[in-house]
């Protein structure tokens, strides 16, 4: 029998399990299974805690969409995944290396048990994104769902598009965001986000998870420099312009 938790970040849930200490294999028809909010366990993300490849590093760290495809990161996630092997005893050390599909990083646990997560620069080169465009721009046109979208696109280990609304309640995410999460210009797809500035270093950002197939509401107060996860990161500073942020 497979042991695992349930854990959330900024209301995005995971499935959390630990293959250091027992065996698993995870087939895309399994986790899809797993990921029915009726029939199964129910979450955003599937993540695996495996023993590290390197012996400079303590884990290695695997995400899983609820539709069974392998991405690279995730920073709710890696919170997540810090809690999870501090609780669960796998490790004592409060900044606890990894490495992921495309590289490796730090998570830090303070001493209030806060996770701190350095998740890079932010990469607006369309095809480190990747983004089909012959440029970067601060800020796109696109047509979705017949109409145009402005938009902000960015990597943070993961396709991003950011799309300003005056509401995010209101925002047609159900319906504009599956469209732009499968666009042609987006190849490996990406996640939608519906950014609403409220304030100066405050956003409301919905966001159209890419391979989980639902939104989400997420609320973030940005720190001098942007957002700590990556859809803080392409609000805050990623979309170049489209949104405020502290000077």
């Amino acid at each position: 029998m497979m042991q695992f938790s349930k854990m959330h970040g900024l209301g995005n849930d995971f499935m959390v399990v630990d293959a250091v200490t027992q065996n698993v294999f995870f087939s895309p028809e399994l986790i899809r299974r797993l990921a029915d909010r009726h029939l199964g366990v129910g979450f955003d993300q599937l993540l695996v805690v495996e023993p590290p490849y390197d012996p400079d590093l303590d884990f290695h760290y695997r995400i899983f969409n609820a539709d069974g495809s392998e991405v690279s990161q995730c920073g709710n996630g890696a919170r997540c995944f810090a809690r999870f092997v501090r609780l669960k005893g796998l490790t004592n050390k409060r900044d606890i290396r990894v490495s992921t599909a495309n590289g490796r990083m730090v998570l830090s646990v303070t001493e209030d048990d806060l996770v701190r997560v350095n998740m890079g620069e932010p990469n607006f080169e369309p095809s480190q994104v990747p983004f089909r465009a012959n440029k970067a721009e601060k800020t796109y046109i696109m047509r979705a769902a017949e109409q145009t979208v402005l938009c902000g696109v960015v990597s943070m280990g993961n396709p991003h598009c950011v799309i300003q609304v005056d509401d995010v309640d209101t925002a047609a995410v159900e319906t504009l965001g599956p469209v732009m999460e499968s666009h042609e210009r987006f190849p490996e797809r990406a996640n939608i986000g519906f950014m609403q500035v409220v304030g100066r270093s405050h956003i409301r950002l919905r966001v159209y998870e890419r391979g989980a197939g639902k939104p989400s509401l997420r609320q973030r107060r940005l720190r001098r420099g942007g957002g700590g996860d990556p859809a803080g990161a392409a609000g805050g500073n990623g979309t170049r312009g489209i949104t405020r942020r502290s000077s």
